[in-house]
Order: structure tokens, then C-alpha cells, then sequence
């Protein structure tokens, strides 16, 4: 006679923190969380696009050629490929909090004193440690983000974290049409500026919460449960009746004791290697994923870093090139709209995978431009389109990945697409002089399709939990 004993199955187990984090409604900690990210994410963008309002003017005030000025923007794109690669691995090793108000804290400083630039080489240089924060940042506040997002919401919530980096943009706009043309030093203005983020940094460091599994990961459970309970009680303040307690109260049997394991930190996990990104495991997600992120950057911005100075060249006078920048990038809002929405509709890959097609087509059409209102309305289709895409690409790309990974696989994805943005800058000049504006659009139609294609081999990971 067969005794058929019970088995333990994964519903009798007690949720681990993650779990508990996955399936917690809302609250107002989440939107702390969100929105303090975002305006870090925001800065961001404020600064990278101040240098191309930058640009423009110093054509103008130093006499100086587009080719070498375009070193000033490739310097900064350097600086971001390594930043956003050493970036990954440090918040993999010393934590995702730590080090984005150390990148914030870096390229705001920075920032500031490139305002005092006396030459082209000083801006260079300066350029390159400000590319250094700034490459950083992005992927490491994604990756924190989407470690506190619930599943089921996760690809949506990291759009509108990407959303914004519009926001960011259009307040550049905003200083290139209303700073920079006041005088001479309107962009030593604008660049003094973009020291905020500095002052941002603080906030960072004391409120954000650090990452559950990246403590856990370390052996810091005890802080690790201090931070999902926190999380719980938010929950309850919010939703008293869907029977979310506070943490330790019965009806919450999610919120169990820690066991004597979890009581002592434990040892650290093994610092994470960069070729655990080409495991047999890995390797499928991440050779598309980079292709992914070299033609997105290579497109964007090779377009919009050089797009006020490409209308002046094209006889715009600088006030009415940066009042069109302004109403184009506007479009970019709508875009990341749209793909927060389709993400957990459509899901990642194929979202991703249009936003990308209609920016070839986009930058095709804005290549034959020639009427004002042609420029505008493809210019706001091409921005509207690529930052949609954007937005769809940070969303997949922390998914693609375990904890013990996690920022090094975003840090590295982003860091060779920066590679890409520090070869586009130096091209548009060359493609702009072989074949006047159309030349660099057509190019960039061309590297969308690409895109496109290796978008496609991506896995959909739309509602699940994230790896462990």
C-alpha cells in the first residue's frame, strides 16, 4: 500500500518580499519614489539638451566651425558610455540609491562650472565629467524604479518615470528660446542652470528607499523588511478594506517573521561579471538589446542634439530655430503617453517595435522637408515616435535581467548605445556638408529600421515578476 504524503507547493510557502512588493496597490511611498526619480531623470535631460541650444549660440559667438564643436557634444556622450557602464556595476555592488545621488551630485557640479568655460578644450573637458554622471544616472534609476513597481503596472510606470525626460527637455527648450538669445553669455546662463541637480542630490540620499532585492542580494534582509513593510503600510492607510494591514498584524500572513537566516546579515553574493551578460542564459537577450540601444542612440540623438543648428544652417534665423526646437520637442509628451499606455496592451516588444517603425518613417519624411509646416509637423512626428520608443525601451530593459545583474546588464546596454551618440554628433556635420539636411534624416531612417528588426527578437516579459 502507497502513502501518497504531502507535499509543500510553492502557494503554501509564506510570499518572499518580492512577491509582497509585486502585488501591493499603489500608495503615495510609490509615487515618492516615482516622481523623485523623475525629476532626477528630468535633470537629466535638461542638461543633455542644453548643449545643443549651447552649440548653436557658440557657432555664432565664438566664430567656431560645427566640426569641432561637435567634439563638445561627443565628449559628453564619452563620458556617458562610461559612466552608464561603471554606473551599472557599482549599483549592482554598492547600491542603486548610493550611487544615483552620487551621479546627480557629480554632473550637476559639473555642469555649474562648464558654465565658466573659456575655450572649446575647457568645455570639452568639462563636458566629458558631466557625461560621466549623466550616463549613470539614467540606468540606475530605472532599475530602482522597476524593482518597487508592481508587475502587473511595472512596463507602464517606467515610461512615465522616461516621460520625464520630455519634461526635462521642453524646460531646455523653454532656457534655449528665453535664456540663451538674451546676450553673448546667454549660455554660460543656461549652463549655470543646469547645476540643479546637485541640489537634487541631497533629497535623493535621505528619502528614496534603497532597493529591496539588492538588499536582500547583500545580506541586509532585516533592512530589506524595515523598507516592504513600510510599503504594506502605505497600503493599508490607502486600501483599509482590501485587508492590506500593517506589517505584522494577522490578517496579513504575507508579512511572516524572519527566520534565523534571514535575522544575521549575511555574506555578500559574489560582485556581478560582465560576461554573465553573454551566459547561454543571456546572450539571446542581450546582443539584440544593444543593437537596440546603439541605433536609438545613434538616431536621437544625432537628430536633436543638432537639430536647433541644422535650421539656422538651413537660413532659420536662432530665435525662430529654437522657437520650432521648442514646439517639436512639445510632441515628445503625447509619444510617452501612448507608449505607457500600449506597453500592458500591446506588450513591450511590439510596442517597441512600432514606436521604432514610425521613426523611420518620420525621419524619412523629414528628410524631404522643405515648407515650415513641413518640418514642424514631421519634426513632432519624429519626436513623438522616438521618445515613445524610448520610453518602451527602458521599460524592457531592466526586465531582461536577474537582481545580481540588473544594473550592470541596463548600465551596459546603455553605455554601448553611448557609443553610438558619440559617433552621431561627429557624422551630422560630415552628412549635413555631403548632402545638405536630408543626408543625416535619411541616415537615421535607415538605422531606425534596424531597430526595429533586433526589437523584435526581444522577449515579452509584460505582467511577470522580475528574475531573481
Amino acid at each position: 500500500m502507497t502513502v501518497n504524503t504531502p507535499t509543500s507547493t510553492p502557494a503554501d510557502r509564506a510570499p518572499t518580499r518580492s512577491q509582497r512588493l509585486d502585488v501591493l496597490p499603489w500608495t503615495r511611498k510609490h509615487t515618492r519614489l516615482l516622481s523623485g526619480s523623475g525629476i532626477g531623470w528630468a535633470l537629466d535631460a535638461m542638461d543633455v539638451g542644453l548643449i545643443s541650444f549651447v552649440l548653436a549660440q557658440l557657432v555664432v559667438v565664438w566664430k567656431t566651425d560645427a566640426a569641432q564643436l561637435s567634439w563638445v557634444a561627443s565628449a559628453g556622450f564619452l563620458g556617458m558610455a562610461i559612466g552608464a557602464s561603471l554606473g551599472g556595476l557599482l549599483a549592482d555592488r554598492l547600491g542603486r540609491r548610493q550611487v544615483f545621488a552620487l551621479t546627480l551630485l557629480v554632473y550637476g557640479a559639473a555642469t555649474g562650472v562648464s558654465a565658466l568655460s573659456w575655450s572649446v578644450g575647457a568645455l570639452i573637458a568639462l563636458r566629458f565629467v558631466v557625461g560621466l554622471g549623466l550616463g549613470a544616472e539614467l540606468p540606475i534609476a530605472s532599475t530602482l524604479v522597476s524593482e518597487f513597481a508592481p508587475a502587473r503596472i511595472r512596463g507602464r510606470i517606467i515610461v512615465i518615470l522616461e516621460s520625464f525626460w520630455a519634461i526635462g527637455w521642453t524646460v531646455t527648450a523653454l532656457i534655449g528660446f528665453l535664456v540663451v538669445p538674451r546676450g553673448d553669455d546667454g549660455w554660460r546662463w543656461a549652463l549655470a542652470i543646469g547645476a540643479v541637480p546637485a541640489v537634487w542630490a541631497i533629497f535623493v540620499r535621505l528619502k528614496l528607499p534603497e532597493s529591496v532585492r539588492f538588499l536582500e542580494l547583500r545580506g541586509r534582509h532585516h533592512e530589506a523588511e524595515a523598507i516592504v513593510r513600510d510599503f504594506e503600510d502605505a497600503a493599508a492607510a490607502r486600501t483599509p478594506a482590501a485587508g492590506v494591514t500593517p506589517a505584522g498584524a494577522s490578517a496579513h500572513p504575507a508579512a511572516a517573521p524572519l527566520t534565523e537566516p534571514d535575522a544575521a546579515d549575511t555574506a555578500p553574493t559574489a560582485a556581478p561579471r560582465i560576461s554573465a551578460l553573454f551566459s547561454t542564459a543571456l546572450r539571446r537577450r542581450t546582443i539584440p538589446l544593444w543593437i537596440v540601444w546603439f541605433c536609438v542612440n545613434f538616431a536621437y540623438y544625432g537628430a536633436f542634439i543638432w537639430l536647433p543648428t541644422l535650421l539656422v544652417a538651413a537660413g532659420f534665423p536662432l530665435v525662430r530655430s529654437f522657437e520650432y526646437t521648442l514646439i517639436i520637442t512639445i510632441a515628445q509628451l503625447p509619444g510617452y503617453a501612448a507608449s505607457a499606455w500600449l506597453v500592458e496592451k500591446w506588450g513591450r516588444r511590439t510596442t517597441l517595435a512600432v514606436f521604432l517603425a514610425g521613426s523611420a518613417v518620420s525621419a524619412g519624411l523629414f528628410a524631404s522637408a522643405g515648407e515650415v509646416w513641413q518640418i514642424l509637423l514631421f519634426g513632432s512626428l519624429l519626436s513623438f515616435f522616438n521618445l515613445g520608443a524610448w520610453g518602451a525601451l527602458y521599460a524592457v530593459t531592466p526586465e531582461l535581467y536577474p537582481t545580481r545583474v540588473r544594473g550592470t546588464g541596463a548600465g551596459w546596454a546603455a553605455g554601448f548605445g553611448r557609443l553610438a551618440s558619440i559617433l552621431a554628433p561627429l557624422c551630422v556635420p560630415l552628412l549635413s556638408a555631403a548632402g545638405g539636411t536630408a543626408l543625416p534624416f535619411a541616415v537615421f531612417a535607415g538605422v531606425f529600421v534596424i531597430a526595429a528588426i533586433a526589437a523584435l527578437a526581444l522577449p515579452d516579459l509584460r505582467g511577470r515578476a522580475l528574475e531573481d
